[in-house]
């Protein structure tokens, strides 16, 4: 048995590392952050840490005076909702009767979904298909739905669906409810924890795809956000098409791949506090009964 000065000094143990892993963890956006806020002088120069050095938002000001960008925004935030909707209701659905160890068929449909987590069709049949064959090239179906769903967020689900108590649904199918009625109204509501993990998952994914948008739209106005400022950090958009001017442009270099990735990562940082608790629940309960 612990006496109390060792669980003391475990927890001051404890506490120590997780602050370093706290700190080690925060630098590198710290460090962004104030790039993102600090001269071309002192970036070039290396005095730039956690701390803006000169205080500047001529790049950003330069970045978010072009109404392109706000419509890239738009564009990000419709394929993330779209996107992530799609993605939670078909992995809740197809997840729900691979939980039930008495359907016979789950012992031969579950190698299949792990099959797809080892093998993939190769980049270029992927290509074909999308756009070629279901001819969705240059639409937002070309981004939200060959993605839809993933093996890993299966097997989580999955997992958590067998991890509810049965005697629930045995409950509910006396009360008269049907197979979809059980779904929707005693599996769901109570599945919140790794239905917040998954949309997590997806929608940060989402949000940062620049990938497949590259391959399938043509129109620039259909950008996502993640697409459109890889372009400038690839210096393939130059500062007079963002609207910066000459005397800008110096500013600009030196800045704006920390600006891009401040922008890009800002609103997913936002919404993270907001489902932490049903995150680290989901991770739990599905990573843990298996």
């Amino acid at each position: 048995m612990k006496t109390p000065s060792s669980f003391s000094l475990f927890n001051l143990v404890n506490g120590i590392v997780m602050l370093l892993v706290v700190c080690f963890t925060l630098y590198p956006f710290l460090y962004l952050v104030a790039q993102s806020f600090s001269s071309e002088a002192a970036i070039y120069a290396g005095k730039v840490s956690v701390w803006p050095v000169d205080f500047t938002t001529k790049t950003y000001e330069v970045i978010l005076s072009k109404p392109d960008f706000f419509r890239y925004y738009g564009n990000t935030i419709l394929y993330s909702v779209v996107g992530t909707c799609i993605a939670v209701a078909a992995t809740a659905v197809m997840s729900y009767p691979l939980s039930k160890e008495r359907l016979r068929l789950n012992k031969f449909l579950i190698p299949f979904v792990l099959f797809t987590m080892y093998f993939g069709g190769g980049l270029i049949p992927n290509y074909i298909l999308v756009a070629k064959t279901l001819g969705m090239r240059d639409t937002i179906w070309a981004i939200v739905i060959p993605g839809a769903i993933s093996a890993f967020n299966v097997i989580l689900m999955k997992t958590f669906f067998a991890s509810l108590p049965n005697e629930l649904e045995e409950a509910a199918r006396v009360d008269g409810l049907d197979v979809f009625g059980i779904f929707t109204k005693i599996v769901l509501p109570l599945s919140k924890p790794i239905l917040a993990t998954i949309t997590l998952f997806v929608m940060v994914g989402m949000w940062n795809n620049w990938f497949g948008p590259s391959l399938f739209l043509q129109s620039k106005e259909k950008w996502p956000i993640a697409l459109y400022l890889k372009q400038i950090i690839d210096n393939a958009v130059s500062p007079a098409e963002i609207g910066a001017s000459s005397d800008q442009a110096a500013q600009i270099a030196a800045s704006v791949k920390s600006t891009a990735m401040v922008l890009t990562s800002l609103p997913i940082i936002c919404v993270y506090p907001f489902v932490q608790k049903y995150f680290v629940q989901g991770m739990m309960i599905g990573a843990v009964k298996g």
